[in-house]
């Protein structure tokens, strides 16, 4: 079990220095859902549930989907400009 917590820090890890080089904003804004979503997994395995619900929640889901929707909204004013 250490082994395979150990291995969801290390993805987490990589995913955050993935959000930071990628160019992409869309691309980033996946990269930071996943390390959000390997936060809630962690949060489950440290016997906090709820935290683990609360952060799968706002920081995987209504964050990705908020980032994602105003990326598209700044796209779509850049193009008419």
């Amino acid at each position: 079990m250490m082994l395979f917590q150990f291995f969801l820090i290390l993805l987490m890890l990589i995913g955050a220095i993935a959000v930071y080089v990628f160019k992409s904003l869309i691309n980033a804004v996946v990269a930071m859902a996943l390390v959000s979503l390997i936060a809630s997994i962690l949060f489950y395995f440290l016997q906090a549930p709820d935290v683990a619900m609360a952060e799968a929640s706002v920081g995987a889901a209504l964050t990705t989907a908020i980032f994602v929707i105003a990326i598209r909204k700044t796209r779509k004013r850049e193009d008419k400009e």
